[in-house]
């Protein structure tokens, strides 16, 4: 698990302890939940805007022979 054993991830978990506090982690946690949830919802939902043209039904596609007359 890219190279980290027991000791070095029970020291990095009581650095951010220290740094951040004890009350502090659960809105940390919070959080970074949210924001992941937010980020897999953005990716995977459509765009909000579209910003094509709606095709009418009186047009045709360049190169087809409706409409034209021999």
């Amino acid at each position: 698990m890219f190279g980290l054993g027991v000791p070095e991830l029970v020291l990095i978990l009581v650095i951010v302890v220290v740094m951040f506090g004890a009350r502090r982690l659960p809105e940390l946690g919070k959080g970074i939940g949210e924001a992941m949830r937010n980020f897999k919802k953005s990716v995977n939902s459509p765009d909000e805007i579209d910003v094509t043209p709606p095709k009418s039904a009186g047009e045709t596609k360049p190169g087809s022979s409706e409409g034209k007359t021999a």
